[in-house]
């Protein structure tokens, strides 16, 4: 009995010793390329880039491009920071800005209002890695990372693993073909992968997820090479028009509280937890929502991939007749949610009394078509105020004579015509409001 005893124990003490050797040398990488990496290495005055993109926390990562172009220096107190010029399209909108980019740390320090929230993408996925590999260390920076390193440091959340230089890989993106390094790790039970190129400033292309305890991560960002120039001295974007902003002047809120609403839906096969704020949003702004599509038999879990909407009904009409869809002005068909977890805004389009509906058409991948097995929707009224629109004066404009008036003045002049004739001219100028009489 004692003998078989000990035979197990040092069985499982040899499986465990045997695992963890296994997950040690997976948590060990190590690229048999020379040399080392850091965010904005080789990075100079002239150079432009665009990137496809998308970041959990704007829209829960719905793509946009983003082009950004270095123009030179600027001093801020006693740094000297990179001004980068900077153009978004996002959807059918153009929006310009300026981000201002640290030289040692190459990410965002600020950047003017127009471009925040997409200056704080670009800081959390495309120089996401400058926190672990930066220029020097003189400065307190990180410094540069070795290829053939073991590890490049630790996700900081719980659970989270090394960050392992892993493979030699050749990716194709659309600005081309390129020899790049893999560089991975695991969190939330997922791999996120970033390829890197040596002497390239910015990873080439990324595909990465969000650290979730429980269900299906989420992606956190992805982004890829659109192209790149070097030596561009002028500024390729002054051509370039943005969009007008459609809430400027409208005094739209910034500070508010939130309005809690926790229902199933009509179906009974899910429960939406939803909070909009303002309470009382105007015409013209921004209603900011948070969602979390729960298990109707669990409120404590989280549904996975939701197909879903959030639209304006005319309750006036049977069934749900829709008014206005946010995926359908987004050019889609669904909105998406991997984690049942949603922070995004809407534009209010209506004012006065109006019903909202987050509707669950499904769910699944996003990619397919959503099993409609829970299907239903959530209705939430909110109070819209009108907004006040800016006060636009209207340009002026030269007033424009009939090219008949001024033959005529010159023909009367010329005595070619008559006195009344010349008097028809300026009595039709009158009429026009083109000459104003005092009264």
């Amino acid at each position: 009995m004692k003998a078989s005893l000990l035979v197990a124990v040092i069985a499982i003490s040899l499986i465990t010793i045997g695992f963890s050797s296994a997950h040690a040398q997976f948590q060990s990488g190590g690229v048999d390329v020379p040399g080392s990496w850091y965010v904005g290495e080789g990075l100079k005055k002239g150079d432009r880039f665009s990137y496809s993109m998308c970041h959990i926390d704007y829209k829960d990562c719905v793509p946009f491009q983003i082009d950004f172009w270095f123009k030179g220096d600027r001093k801020s107190g006693s740094e000297t920071q990179w001004e980068v010029e900077t153009v978004v399209r996002d959807g059918n909108k153009i929006i310009k800005g300026t981000m201002y980019i640290g030289k040692i740390g190459v990410e965002p320090t600020s950047s003017t209002d127009s471009i925040s929230q997409f200056s704080r993408s670009f800081k959390s996925s495309l120089v996401w890695l400058s926190a672990y590999a930066t220029s020097e260390t003189a400065s307190g920076g990180k410094g540069p990372k070795q290829f053939g390193a073991p590890s490049w440091g630790k996700i900081g959340n719980i659970g989270g693993e090394q960050i392992i230089p892993t493979s030699k890989e050749t990716i194709a993106v659309p600005e081309g073909t390129f020899d790049t390094v893999l560089v991975t790790w695991k969190t939330g039970g997922k791999y996120s992968r970033v390829w890197v190129l040596d002497d390239f400033p910015f990873p080439i292309k990324a595909d990465t997820y969000a650290h979730v305890s429980s269900g299906i991560p989420p992606q956190e960002y992805q982004f890829q090479l659109l192209e790149y120039q070097q030596n561009v001295s002028k500024d390729p974007f002054a051509n370039i028009k943005a969009t007008p902003d459609a809430q400027m002047g409208l005094d739209c809120p910034k500070n508010y509280d939130f309005v809690s609403s926790n229902q199933n839906t009509n179906t009974n096969t899910m429960i939406i937890n939803a909070k909009y704020g303002p309470p009382h949003p105007k015409a013209g702004c921004d209603i900011e929502w948070i969602i979390n599509f729960k298990r109707s038999v669990n409120v404590d879990e989280f549904e996975n991939e939701i197909h879903y909407d959030i639209a304006v009904i005319d309750t006036s009409k049977p069934g749900l007749e829709i008014t206005r869809s946010v995926a359908q002005d987004e050019g889609r068909d669904f909105l998406f949610t991997t984690s049942g977890q949603i922070r995004r805004t809407t534009t209010v389009s209506e004012y006065g009394p109006s019903t909202y509906a987050i509707i669950v058409y499904g769910t699944g991948p996003e990619t397919v078509s959503p099993d409609p097995a829970k299907l239903g929707w959530a209705l939430i009224p909110i109070d819209i105020q009108k907004g006040t629109a800016p006060v636009v004066t209207p340009p002026v404009t030269a007033p424009t004579i009939p090219s008949w008036i001024k033959n005529n003045a010159k023909w009367w002049s010329e005595g070619t015509i008559g006195d009344s004739d010349f008097v028809s001219g300026i009595q039709y100028l009158i009429q026009q409001g083109i000459i104003k009489l005092k009264s």
